[in-house]
């Protein structure tokens, strides 16, 4: 079964962190509970919040919604809260889905990545994604091996 996360406003770092893992991890900005539950909801989705608020209502006391109170300020801590609360794995798909809108990226011909990255990175690398939404693209650069370092040493257990 396919995990599906729904953030809050409070949460939209995790998120981000929670889509460099391969999860689907939507985010949305409005502030108003009913909207945020509705729509966790309608789409099946568990609640990544920081609002205590929306944990007490009933909908979620009497497990309807699916629903996880994030404790921590630090986006790696909450990821780590995340991964071990609903046993995640750290390996499902890294790098697979687009950090800014969550589609899922698009394998790229290198040669149709000439205009669209910078001629030092056209030159030294060979895989390119794309995103089919945002249109963002992306390689493993110095920025990928960065992340996926510390993706590492979060899973190992060394404190961020």
């Amino acid at each position: 079964m396919e995990v599906r996360f729904l953030a809050d406003v409070n949460v939209v770092k995790l998120a981000r962190l929670l889509r460099v893992l391969g999860y689907d991890a939507k985010v949305i900005p409005d502030e108003d509970d009913n909207h945020l539950i509705a729509t966790a909801l309608k789409e099946d989705r568990i609640l990544l919040t920081r609002d205590t608020q929306i944990m007490r209502r009933r909908i979620v006391t009497i497990g309807r919604l699916k629903a996880l109170l994030v404790q921590d300020d630090r986006p790696e801590q909450q990821l780590r809260q995340v991964v071990s609360a609903l046993r995640l794995d750290y390996n499902l798909g890294r790098f697979t889905r687009c950090l800014e809108c969550n589609e899922v990226l698009v394998e790229r011909a290198k040669e149709d990545m000439r205009d669209l990255v910078p001629p030092y990175v056209f030159k030294t690398q060979t895989e390119f994604r794309q995103c089919p939404g945002c249109k963002r693209v992306y390689w493993r650069g110095t920025h990928w091996q960065n992340m996926n370092h510390d993706l590492e040493q979060w899973q190992a257990g060394v404190r961020p």
